[in-house]
Parts: C-alpha cells; structure tokens; sequence
C-alpha cells in the first residue's frame, strides 16, 4: 500500500534517530486497514508524528542520506493521501504501548513525549528496626523514642504510620508494634487500600480482605506473602514503590522504596515525616550524636532501672551480635545496643533483617554499610553520614 525507502534498511545505515522514528511509524501504521473509512485520517495522522519526529533529528542527521530519503518518502506519501501539514499526530509511542499504572515507564513515555533524554527516576530508602532505630531517605541515621502514633511517610501517593510502645520499664526505648499504610486512589490504577499490621497480627490482605488494587490483571498494586505472619512485601508498581514488613521477636519493623519526585510530593502542612526530616529533636535519645552508655562490663544498660532484665555484657552483646553481622557497620553497633537495652535476642535478628532489607532495596550499593567517623573501618566515602550512635561505636571500637 504504501512505502517509505529506508523502512528495511535503517538499522543497517543510521545512528543518527531515523530509525526510532521510522520504528514509531511503522508502530502506528501496522494495525491500520485500508478497507476503513478512517484509515487516512489515522494514516496521516501517523505520518505528521513521522515528520515531527524526523525534524526533532535534523541536526543530528544532517548529512544522513537515510534521513534524507525519509524526509522525501514522507512528503511523497502525503501528498497521496492528501495529508495537511498541520494537524493531530499519533498518539505518542508511550500512551500506546506503556502501562500507564507501571511508574517505570513514565520516566519513558515522558522522553518520547518531550523528544528529549531524560534521566533515570532516582529512588530513595526509609528503614525504621529495633528500639527503634530510624535510616531516613537523606541515609541519616537516628535512633528515637517517638513512643505513640508517629508518621514515617505522607505524601499524595502514600501514607505510612507507624505506633511505638516502651520495650523496658523504666527506659526511653521503644519498639513498634503496629504499622498502618494508605494507598492513596490514583488514576485507573488503584482505589484507596488501607493495610495494617500489629504484633502476632501480620495478614497478607489489605483490611478489606483484597489482596491487589486496580484491575487484578494488571496487578498494579499488590501483596506477596513470603514466611507467613512473619514477612510480606507490598510492591504498588503504579508509584514505584516497594515495602517490606517483618515481625521479629514482639516487634515489627519496615523498609520502604520509593522515587524521589513522589516523596517530595507533599503539603507545606505534611512536614512531620519522619522518614523525610528525621525524629523532632525532642524525641531523640542521643544528643548530637551520643548516647549514654553502659558501663564497659558491667550489666547496667543505659536508662534501664535499677534491675534491668538484659543479661548481657558489652562483650557477650557484641560476641552475639557477630554470629549474624561479620561487618562492623552501624547496624552492629545498633544490634549491640539494642540487646544492651532489652536483652531480647530478637533484636539481633531485627539488625540483621534491616541491613538485608537495605541491600536489597537501597539503590546505591556504596551507601549500603553506614560506618562510624573514625575508627575501624568509619574514615571515607561513608563519614559523611549523621551517626547518630556516635559514642557507642566508638566505644566499642575500642573495646573491640
């Protein structure tokens, strides 16, 4: 019915674009019947987008004898089929063939839409474990009381929650044991679904007994059981976003992906995030860095009462806590500090947990491991990190 030379040869002879474009064109076209009556508005609809898109590449294939033939073979085949040089094109190549409800063709549709390279979506980790200890999405780490109802994340897109309750009489640690998430309704993609989580309570349902959102064929949005009441993952393909819940011991903890455009899309009145400006300097428990700590051998942890119930020692805590985390970064010292508190061997599993679920959601393998300012292993590329263990690692550095 109709040719453009160089439809079979441009892969062959160009570097310069024409090929996209002539692959675009010949995306549009293929499902056009001529026997329809509308088969030359939709042509040369094509055909304008196949113009538009050859003179976005002028400069570059200037010279480009391929282009040039496309250039002719285009205007050659408008004035066939009386096609106006102003008009609607195709709809652009992402609206075809790009799932509107899978945020990692956005980024791809936006280029094709605007003609230009557009870079990468950058993504971003929260991680909240342990009594508690808080890696927010600036990899600031933190370790806070924030006893009550705190929020972690409240954007446009997503709401996350969490609750805190004290894990020893008498001191400021707390741990959380309930976790509430909203996925805000967006587009086609997915209604409002709430899910929540508490201690010997972890379901593999949204709260209204749907496990996915949108259309379940699609599965923009959906739950995947992976140890039964002990670890689900959420994974909203629509926002790009990824979580990860675990019980360890009576507690729970969380580690959450998600791109950076939509994290900071939020109100003026939604700044308490806790995942975005770190805890209030009111519910820190170091100050500026440090915590009170222990002393060296004896079985006094810090802000315990008077007979706490940790049994362990700062050497017998860190000999524990090598049995899961060979690499002495912050979440070791985090492990030797929590059992320090609590004497609650879970804690051990929770640090070790949150470090896994670091490297496989963190997007910059070189950020994984947060290491002390100075000591073993704590001078380079990772000082730059807040510590908010500062006193203890280096303690035990010592000690160690």
């Amino acid at each position: 019915l109709f040719s453009v030379s160089c439809l079979g040869d441009c892969q062959l002879h160009t570097s310069c674009g024409i090929q996209k474009c002539t692959t675009d064109f010949v995306s549009f076209t293929s499902h056009l019947n001529v026997a329809l009556e509308d088969f030359d508005l939709e042509f040369c609809k094509a055909l304008r987008a196949y113009s538009v898109c050859t003179y976005r590449n002028s400069k570059v294939c200037r010279g480009n004898l391929v282009y040039h033939s496309a250039v002719l073979g285009i205007g050659d085949l408008m004035t066939q089929r009386n096609c106006t040089k102003d008009g609607p094109t195709s709809s652009t190549h992402p609206e075809m063939t790009h799932d509107p409800c899978n945020y990692s063709d956005h980024a791809e549709a936006r280029e094709h839409q605007g003609g230009e390279k557009t870079p990468p979506p950058t993504y971003l980790f929260c991680g909240l474990f342990g009594d508690p200890h808080l890696r927010t999405f600036k990899d600031h780490f933190q370790t806070c009381k924030v006893e009550g109802a705190w929020p972690l994340i409240d954007n446009n897109y997503l709401s996350v929650q969490v609750t805190n309750v004290p894990v020893v009489p008498g001191s400021r640690a707390t741990a959380t044991n309930k976790i509430t998430i909203i996925f805000k309704s967006y587009q086609d993609c997915t209604d409002q679904k709430v899910y929540q989580a508490v201690t010997d309570d972890l379901p593999a349902a949204f709260v209204d007994g749907t496990t996915s959102g949108g259309d379940g064929n699609t599965r923009s949005l959906h739950i995947v059981e992976k140890v039964s009441g002990k670890y689900i993952e959420m994974h909203a393909r629509y926002i790009g976003t990824t979580v990860y819940i675990r019980q360890l011991g009576h507690y729970l903890t969380l580690a959450i992906r998600m791109p950076k455009e939509l994290v900071m899309a939020y109100e003026e009145s939604q700044d308490l995030q806790l995942c975005v400006n770190g805890c209030p300097s009111s519910e820190r428990i170091d100050q500026s860095g440090h915590l009170p700590l222990p002393v060296v051998g004896k079985l006094l942890p810090w802000g315990a009462a008077a007979h706490p119930p940790s049994g362990y020692t700062l050497e017998t805590a860190a000999a524990k806590c090598r049995e899961r985390m060979l690499v002495k970064d912050i979440y070791f010292y985090s492990c030797v500090f929590d059992l320090l508190t609590t004497g609650d061997a879970n804690f051990t599993a929770a640090a070790h947990s949150a470090l896994q679920d670091v490297e496989a959601l963190h997007p910059s393998k070189e950020h994984w491991h947060i290491f002390p300012r100075s000591g073993a292993g704590g001078v380079g590329r990772d000082s730059k990190f807040f510590v908010s263990l500062g006193l203890l690692c280096l303690t035990l550095i010592a000690y160690l």
